[in-house]
């Protein structure tokens, strides 16, 4: 669809813990009416601003547009407030969608029969109007609309994301439970690194965090790597506007000279894995690369660098038990070492980020997937 003059509102949302590092990304890129809520920021723009949003927030994991606001306390008001939507300015009569709801505090309380009676309101009228309906395809739909109800008021709203914002389109090697991309990048983002100082990862895995890190540094916009977004499926969608949005971006990207990013891995294949990634992401010749034990980590006098990893951490019970002694001797290795520098640490466990022994770190409460875990800030 053409990008419409009159503003909509958006919700951007994120994984929990990020949403003060989204909002000072969306304040950034100057959206208006920005608002801080639980799982992400609002804001109003048009769909333009949706398109900007996509291609450059860094740790947004969807950007769906509000499209009604209704009461629905049983099935037939859901019906009909869905149904008094214009869908054809979303999908055509012979395209795809999938539905999904969510339900708090609301009669309505059971969310397969909400997203049922949702698609339903949909397809009805669709089908009155033009004598087709969309089918559903809950793999790759052309629309993926998201009903929420709080209380019995239904919002309903359209993603013009697509898939998971997460899924930037570099990674080739996925490793042993990686970061997801955009908490690797809310981790960096979070850990306060000027961009100058050397980033080093003793733990880097597939690399996610040295990437997002480069990302960032270079100031090359997370969505360029993607083949389409929600947005370009749209029916009577403008990519000649877009398409300038998109060269504009990739224009800009430059990565520092004489910046330092540094991983290394005890994992011959994460290491050969993160090379891959990067070279997907053009980053290869700006980052580098060894085999490395953790506890061999040697800083270089004078760096005052930040260290940025995702620390081992595992799920049976006898995990932490194994994995302290190893963190145990790293923060120790961290404290007579690193004189100078400072750390963002993800722990997924409270007994290993005691093993490290930071002075006086600060503690930010995040997810990664569904597993609390704590972000280490620490300066040593």
């Amino acid at each position: 669809m053409p990008a419409p003059a009159i503003p909509q509102r958006f919700f951007a949302t994120c994984a929990p813990g990020l949403e003060a590092v989204l909002h000072a990304e969306a304040k950034a890129l100057r959206m208006a009416h920005l608002e801080r809520q639980k799982g992400g920021v609002s804001f109003s723009g048009t769909m333009a601003d949706a398109w900007h949003a996509n291609l450059e927030l860094r740790t947004a994991i969807r950007v769906l547009m509000q499209v009604a606001v209704f009461q629905a306390a049983n099935a037939d008001q859901l019906r009909a407030g869905v149904g008094s939507i214009d869908w054809q300015q979303f999908v055509r009569p012979d395209g795809s969608l999938a539905v999904k709801a969510r339900s708090t505090e609301s009669a309505l309380d059971h969310t397969l029969f909400v997203a049922q009676c949702a698609k339903d309101g949909i397809v009805d009228r669709l089908r009155a109007e033009t004598g087709s309906r969309p089918s559903v395809d809950k793999d790759d739909p052309d629309l993926r609309v998201q009903v929420h109800l709080v209380r019995d008021r239904c919002r309903v709203l359209v993603d013009t994301s697509g898939e998971s914002l997460h899924k930037r389109g570099w990674r080739r090697f996925q490793g042993r439970a990686p970061l997801s991309e955009t908490l690797a990048a809310g981790l960096v983002l979070l850990s306060g690194w000027d961009r100058r100082a050397p980033l080093l990862d003793p733990f880097c895995g597939s690399g996610t965090i040295l990437v997002e890190a480069a990302l960032i540094a270079s100031d090359t916009a997370p969505g360029l790597f993607r083949e389409r977004f929600g947005f370009e499926r749209l029916p009577g969608h403008d990519a000649a506007p877009w398409q300038r949005l998109r060269a504009a971006a990739r224009a800009r990207g430059r990565f520092p000279r004489k910046l330092t990013l540094w991983g290394g891995d005890r994992d011959h294949k994460a290491i050969a894995g993160a090379r891959e990634n990067l070279t997907a992401a053009g980053l290869a010749d700006h980052v580098q690369l060894e085999v490395a034990e953790a506890l061999d980590f040697a800083p270089r006098p004078g760096w005052n660098a930040w260290i940025a990893s995702n620390l081992p951490y595992g799920e049976r019970v006898d995990d932490a038990v194994r994995l302290a002694p190893l963190l145990r001797r790293f923060g120790a290795l961290l404290r007579q070492r690193c004189a100078g520098y400072r750390t963002a640490l993800l722990s997924g466990d409270p007994t290993l980020s005691a093993a490290l022994a930071l002075p006086a770190p600060q503690r930010i409460a995040l997810k990664n997937g569904g597993l609390d875990c704590e972000l280490l800030l620490a300066a040593l």
